[in-house]
């Protein structure tokens, strides 16, 4: 599965101009109603980014999904396609599977092939047996990355702070819980989001690409072959 994963960041790396020029207006629209939250509760811009990435994801998965057979999308391709792309199953999406931490790897089989009630509960166990261990790994891996590049940008941003200054900014982004620091951990969660969020989602397509290979045909593998040439 290792090998799906680097396919999926290449995937991603190969249509990056087509991935953000499309992801990253619907994503600005969330991220700016999520900062302007921050006026209601210091926690609720990171929530509700938090919690609304699977619908985010949905763009992105639509993208890659194109991107595969070499198809390059504008946002008016997402626009037209936003009653499947957006608004299928939402309520499910953001309740009982929004903690699932597969959700990279199966969402596909909802999204792109349909299936739905019991064809779908068993697609989805077709596709985790024996892969349900790789696809929480990859989960967490991302899931660990992100909190590290965040942590590092706050620690970065004390380090290179003035000498004097460096106890006061410390204290500002680690111990304070006023409005201003949670409203600047909160802007650089935000820009994390957008950078990792497209390869979190390009890494679990192809583990699903993958999955669908080895149950499935080899003459689909060829034309994935092809698609990535």
């Amino acid at each position: 599965m290792s090998e799906a994963v680097d396919l999926g960041i290449r995937l991603v790396q190969a249509n990056a101009r087509s991935v953000w020029a499309t992801f990253t207006p619907v994503y600005l629209i969330v991220a700016m109603v999520a900062l302007a939250s921050g006026a209601i509760a210091t926690w609720l811009p990171a929530l509700i980014i938090f919690w609304l990435k699977p619908w985010l994801d949905r763009t992105l998965l639509f993208v890659l999904s194109r991107a595969v057979f070499g198809t390059q999308t504008r946002l008016a391709d997402v626009w037209a396609a936003q009653r499947n792309v957006w608004w299928q199953m939402l309520p499910a999406t953001l309740t009982t599977r929004r903690l699932s931490p597969w959700r990279s790897y199966t969402q596909p089989a909802l999204q792109l092939e349909g299936q739905r009630g019991a064809p779908w509960r068993a697609r989805r166990k077709q596709l985790l047996r024996g892969k349900q261990g790789a696809a929480v790994g990859m989960h967490l891996v991302f899931a660990h990355f992100e909190l590290l590049l965040l942590l590092g940008v706050m620690i970065f941003a004390v380090l290179f702070a003035p000498e004097d200054t460096r106890l006061s900014v410390w204290g500002a982004l680690f111990q304070s819980e006023g409005p201003a620091a949670s409203m600047l951990v909160a802007t650089v969660y935000a820009g994390l989001v957008l950078l990792l969020e497209p390869f979190y989602v390009g890494a679990g397509f192809a583990m699903y690409l993958n999955r669908r290979v080895e149950l499935e045909a080899w003459d689909v593998e060829q034309e994935f072959r092809l698609a990535f040439a």
